[in-house]
């Protein structure tokens, strides 16, 4: 590793979240990309960056599996509504306003957002155009992602995003071909078809068949609204799940987001197949669509972890604030006991890391696993002063108390401040491509906006 960066966490406590619930005072050096050592009282070496976690806990980065960086410029544009009207009279007409610039705003504003919180690794939809934006964004931020061109080629679809099926997906594969394994594996593509009710069979048959081929990530919704779920039923005969499964997106590389209205064979197919499904509390809560039963869920095998979805729908893209509501959330249904902190913790870390296939690599903060940390400051009013660690964490903690944050082992937040971008240009530049959004939508005046 001659010539690779050398960063050491000093001073803090490491909970590992390996199999045997680790905890530590220990130090934490990175060598490259990787954890190299973990020990007590280790000495820096010549020309190696200190990080102070004296106070503070190291931990992996959270890995949120359900976001969409597109829509981060919206956020406070599309609130109290239901989730087709929200689509409708909102989301698609700015989606659809969007220029490569505006784009570029929007994924660097939530991506500092997410590091600034400490994620560290993002499935990501984008929307129809530009997506190249959007990767341009993931490359500089130094943020971990799948992330994929969102795709729309039903006949009915809106003006301004419905594309022709063979286009969608010739520019799918172009992407895939372009980002899959850039920066030394950090990034990686997945198709990304929006849902059900704006895509026509072929897509979804082509998807399926391609991503199989090609080794690659689907990321859809499913589930999420009675509504959606009763005219995906009308069109095709069959629920969202196993309407899915017949175009073979279904399996490990699958991402289903919010999986809240399910029948028993649904959650039969998902357990199966190893789908894997992502929970979105506060989007869920706040469209006014449901609940998703993880517990139900996760007792059936179903693979299980955790994103906030996009801004316009939840507001902020903090895993802090959906740890502790998905814990809450089950506990009127299931009892006190239910979704305890620790393992709320490990599926927004470990579970997440499964589910873009870096189970053995990422979520564990041990040697040989590659060096996506976040250090918390526990030494303040906000997580104190005692308690279990995962308890102080899910249930006490907020995003201003990420310290530092790591991808791949570069130090991208020190401090509680972003170490490439400027947080204030990035602000000026959003609030300027916004505006230009608004009226290329036509919502000047519109109410909430």
């Amino acid at each position: 590793m001659s010539g690779a960066t050398r960063t050491l966490l000093k001073g803090g406590v490491v909970m590992s979240l390996d199999d045997a619930d680790t905890t530590q005072r220990a130090d934490v050096r990175v060598v490259g990309r990787e954890i190299v050592e973990i020990g007590a009282d280790l000495d820096a070496a010549p020309g190696e960056q200190v990080l102070d976690a004296r106070g503070a806990v190291v931990l992996p980065g959270f890995v949120q599996t359900h976001i969409h960086l597109c829509q981060t410029l919206f956020r406070n544009l599309a609130d109290d509504l239901a989730l087709l009207d929200w689509l409708k009279h909102r989301i698609w007409p700015l989606e659809a306003a969007h220029t490569a610039a505006s784009l570029r705003a929007s994924a660097e504003l939530g991506i500092a957002e997410l590091l600034l919180g400490g994620t560290t690794a993002i499935v990501d939809m984008g929307t129809v155009h530009h997506t190249g934006e959007v990767f341009e964004a993931l490359l500089d931020g130094g943020l971990r992602a799948v992330a994929g061109k969102c795709m729309m080629d039903d006949p009915a679809g809106p003006d301004g995003l419905r594309e022709p099926t063979e286009a969608s997906l010739a520019e799918s594969i172009a992407l895939a071909e372009r980002w899959d394994g850039a920066a030394g594996g950090r990034i990686r593509y997945g198709f990304a078809p929006r849902f059900i009710l704006s895509c026509t069979g072929p897509l979804l048959d082509a998807v399926g068949r391609e991503a199989a081929a090609r080794g690659l990530f689907v990321h859809t919704h499913s589930s999420e609204n009675v509504d959606e779920i009763a005219i995906v039923h009308a069109r095709s005969g069959a629920r969202n799940v196993m309407a899915l499964a017949k175009h073979g997106i279904r399996g490990p590389r699958t991402v289903l987001a919010h999986c809240v209205h399910l029948d028993e064979a649904e959650v039969d197919e998902l357990a199966a197949a190893g789908t894997r499904v992502a929970h979105c509390p506060s989007s869920n809560l706040k469209l006014g669509s449901g609940i998703c039963d993880v517990p139900a869920l996760e007792g059936r095998g179903v693979h299980v972890s955790i994103g906030a979805d996009g801004a316009p729908c939840n507001n902020r893209l903090d895993m802090w604030t959906e740890l502790r509501t998905a814990a809450l959330l089950q506990k009127p249904r299931h009892g006190p006991t239910s979704m305890p902190a620790g393992h709320v913790l490990r599926m927004a870390t470990r579970h997440g890391a499964e589910a873009i296939g870096l189970g053995d690599r990422l979520g564990r903060v041990a040697v040989g696993q590659l060096a996506d940390l976040q250090v918390v400051a526990l030494d303040d009013l906000l997580a104190g002063p005692g308690g279990a660690l995962a308890s102080r964490l899910v249930y006490a903690t907020e995003r201003r108390s990420v310290r530092h944050v790591l991808v791949d082992g570069a130090v991208l937040v020190a401090d509680g401040k972003l170490v490439r971008w400027d947080r204030e240009a990035i602000a000026r530049r959003a609030k300027h491509e916004l505006d230009g959004c608004v009226a290329r939508a036509g919502l000047v005046g519109a109410p909430g906006v």
